[in-house]
């Protein structure tokens, strides 16, 4: 092994403790309740290596984001079920569903994110929107290929949803989420007319 590689391998594995003690801490706790201080303790590193992969709390905050944006978005997508939108939205109520019943479940990050960042133009709104607009494009186009004649309105609707069982799993309703959430997507996608 080359003596140059061993410090970015290092590198590397110090970032991803970091980024996992963050992501226990800041979704448990809140992410402004976590001090950097509280995740340096956790992860057992000094203030110097914090900073020199996070120069900042915001830098620290939007690869958290990050790092849940692409879990959350391969598991919309690995959700799908081709050729089947129904097939696809039970398998995403079952998902939301099941995660709502996790022990330590505080509902979406990235809605809990935007609760504590009002300003629209700081660089962890951008993260949050920017996500929500790819969710946004997955069930639109659950809904386009369901046939609906105005899939975009539909899929608003079914973010709609999935906002509202997120939320209602973290307050107190995680049984009956996905046994709720399933025909209530049903009935955004089903053809005009047709009885549930």
């Amino acid at each position: 092994m080359r003596t140059d590689e061993a410090p970015k391998r290092s590198r590397t594995g110090t970032r991803e403790r970091i980024l996992a003690a963050t992501n226990e801490l800041f979704y448990a706790q809140g992410i402004r309740a976590t001090s950097a201080d509280r995740i340096i303790e956790q992860v057992g590193i000094t203030k110097v290596t914090f900073y020199r992969h996070f120069p900042s709390k915001s830098d620290l905050v939007v690869a958290y984001l990050e790092v849940q944006a692409a879990r959350e978005q391969a598991w919309l997508i690995g959700a799908r079920v081709s050729g089947d939108p129904r097939a696809s939205l039970r398998a995403i109520a079952e998902g939301i569903g099941a995660a709502s019943c996790s022990p330590g479940f505080r509902g979406c990050a990235f809605i809990n994110a935007a609760a504590e960042f009002s300003d629209p133009d700081d660089p962890v709104r951008a993260v949050v929107a920017g996500h929500r607009q790819r969710m946004l494009d997955e069930f639109t186009s659950i809904a386009a290929e369901a046939g609906v004649d105005d899939a975009v309105v539909a899929g608003r609707r079914l973010m709609i949803l999935r906002d509202g069982a997120m939320v209602n799993g973290y307050l107190g309703e995680a049984a009956s989420v996905a046994s709720a959430l399933a025909p209530a997507f049903d009935a955004v996608i089903a053809p005009a007319g047709e009885s549930r």
